[in-house]
């Protein structure tokens, strides 16, 4: 920030403290000021640009936007593209079209989008027809080819990066005009950040009568999404979908940011892509459509998706046309894998049906082991990764029960992350911890903060599959005092909550010594007397502590298994309904 004159150069936001720094006002003077123009702040409370301007105008100062010469951070793994040609000849490679994916808020228009994109490619002769439903197709636009996944969102994929795949090379955020930046649309940010891939913006629905583009730039701006007419380097686009305006300009403006990126592969390369989705069919098999990120598949090629393989019998493009052979950046549907592999496996040409079963025989045998053996990142072994020279920052996802909380604890966060060992925040939001957060961590190798919030039933069961670290805190100085240890390597080992156990409330008696009991069915794992429990009515949590009795028929037992039947009493506690889920866990030291 800088003064030129009477001129102020300020951000897209400030803190009151700072903006008072800069004009050498008490900041007392600027609350009155603020509270005068009806807005309520504090002295660690951060004001959007046009509040500040108005403010610092009574002083005499006019404001204008600070221009922010954007540094690129790099975050997260090399894009999958980049490491599947790390080997090839550089003279070989050639460009090839971009895979685009689109993502953004619910309702913002995403699948409309879509649909205009597909309508405007779709010759005149061809209008009455359906195009094959594959996941994927491409579109032409000034002679060149443009390919789109047709994901169900973000969470699909973070889905696909979490088994090591990356379909997309740009990423188009759908973004209402009418509605802005909403938590879907910061989720879907956070997600396209930690997956490196480059960013553009689709400012849809501009002709609802109530359409804000500027609110809906400030608001990109504060995400570090500057528009390139602010002087940033995210290019924001204009569209409406419903009445098909602006898409050849969103199709040029993803030539040129591809044209910036540089997406290359060699057509005469190994033959390695992605599967975008698979399925079982009654009258044809296994049906999947596989995206090729190097190389030239043909029919009659023996090909390795995952933990399946077989000799591709057919290929067909998204139209459905049979072809004989699809080159880098191509979706094709395909039939002859002899299993159903996941969307996200990679797959690669393999010479012989004998290699292809070594193969997978090996990739069966490694996922048991890495089953039996699963730990991803956390925060005691943060130290010891970085002396192995395995890592140079600590990925975190930082959840708070209000924004008073997530403004200081991202900023405490900001400031250890200035030593050797570098905090990148992936994510920042109010609200409990979702299976998107747990899914995004594991994705990235992130460790999920919590403040004065809990994680879901179906985070924590999806946190103890993956290995993802939740660290729960009431107290920010608590939560600071550990990241700062782990960062120095003096974090002593803590004790950490195992699930062992979770049952459903079938009925509900009345007894003597205990009173209310909740007569319940194991459905996972197994109940123990002297562990700990949580009663979750929907997502609500109901109640927390320690297991009063536990009997099955008449007998008090010490544990009861998957399958079987229990009575379950709980200590000076009797707001017991059918329907109710209950959480057995013991804690641990590690």
């Amino acid at each position: 920030m800088s003064t030129n004159g009477n001129k102020l150069e300020l951000p897209a936001s400030i803190v009151i403290r700072d903006l008072a720094q800069k004009i050498e006002k008490s900041p007392i003077d600027l609350i009155k000021k603020l509270m005068s123009n009806g807005v309520m702040a504090t002295i660690n409370q951060a004001v959007d640009f046009d509040t500040a301007a108005i403010v610092v105008a009574e002083y005499g100062f006019e404001a204008i936007p600070e221009v922010v010469e954007e540094v690129v951070v790099e975050t997260g793994e090399v894009p999958l593209w980049r490491r599947m040609i790390a080997g090839e000849d550089e003279s070989k490679l050639s460009n090839r079209p971009p895979v685009v994916t689109i993502l953004g808020h619910v309702d913002h228009g995403k699948t409309s989008l879509l649909d205009a994109i597909r309508q405007t490619d779709v010759a005149a002769g061809e209008a009455g027809g359906i195009t094959q439903h594959i996941g994927a197709y491409q579109v032409e636009h000034n002679g060149r080819v443009i390919t789109f996944l047709d994901t169900p969102g973000h969470a699909a994929f973070t889905q696909m990066r979490a088994r090591g795949a990356q379909g997309a090379d740009i990423v188009v955020l759908v973004v209402a005009a009418d509605d802005g930046v909403m938590p879907q649309t910061r989720e879907a940010i956070a997600h396209a950040k930690a997956a490196r891939v480059p960013m553009m913006v689709a400012l849809n629905k501009i002709d609802k009568p109530n359409a804000n583009t500027d609110r809906v730039k400030q608001q990109l701006a504060e995400q570090e999404l500057v528009p390139d007419d602010w002087g940033g380097n995210t290019m924001v686009i204009p569209v409406s979908a419903k009445q098909k305006k602006g898409i050849e300009d969103l199709l040029e403006g993803i030539l040129l940011v591809a044209d910036n990126t540089s997406i290359k592969a060699n057509p005469g390369g190994k033959v390695i892509g992605t599967v975008i989705e698979a399925e079982l069919d009654k009258s044809k098999g296994v049906m999947a459509t596989l995206l090729i990120q190097n190389g030239t598949l043909e029919s009659g090629d023996i090909v390795v998706a995952g933990t399946a393989h077989g000799k591709l019998r057919a290929l067909s493009d998204y139209k459905g046309k049979p072809v004989r052979k699809a080159g880098p950046s191509t979706p094709v549907a395909v039939m002859g894998l002899s299993d159903v592999p996941s969307a996200g496996d990679l797959f690669e040409v393999v010479e012989s049906e004998r290699e292809a079963r070594l193969i997978v025989a090996e990739r069966q045998a490694l996922a048991k082991s890495q089953v039996q053996a699963k730990k991803k990142t956390s925060l005691e072994d943060l130290f010891a990764n970085v002396q192995a020279g395995e890592a140079q920052e600590l990925n975190l996802i930082v959840k708070a029960d209000v924004q008073g909380s997530l403004d200081p604890i991202v900023s405490e966060l900001n400031k250890l992350g200035e030593g050797e060992i570098g905090i990148k925040i992936l994510y920042a939001e109010t609200g409990n911890i979702g299976e998107n957060d747990v899914m995004l961590a594991s994705a990235s190798n992130a460790i999920i903060i919590g403040f004065n919030v809990q994680a879901d039933v179906s985070a924590r069961r999806v946190a103890e599959k993956e290995g993802v670290d939740i660290r729960l805190y009431e107290i920010i100085y608590r939560m600071t005092e550990d990241i700062e240890k782990a960062l120095n390597g003096m974090l002593e080992p803590v004790t950490k909550e195992k699930v062992i156990g979770r049952a459903q409330v079938l009925a509900v008696f009345t007894a003597s010594k205990f009173g209310k009991v909740a007569g319940c069915r194991v459905t996972d794992g197994e109940l123990r007397r002297n562990a700990r429990v949580r009663l979750y009515r929907g997502t609500d949590l109901v109640y927390e502590g320690d297991m009063g009795s536990l009997r099955h028929e008449k007998d008090d037992v010490r544990e009861v298994k998957q399958g079987y039947e229990c009575g379950v009493g709980f200590k000076s506690f009797n707001d017991i309904q059918v329907g109710d889920q209950l959480i057995c866990y013991v804690l641990e030291k590690s």
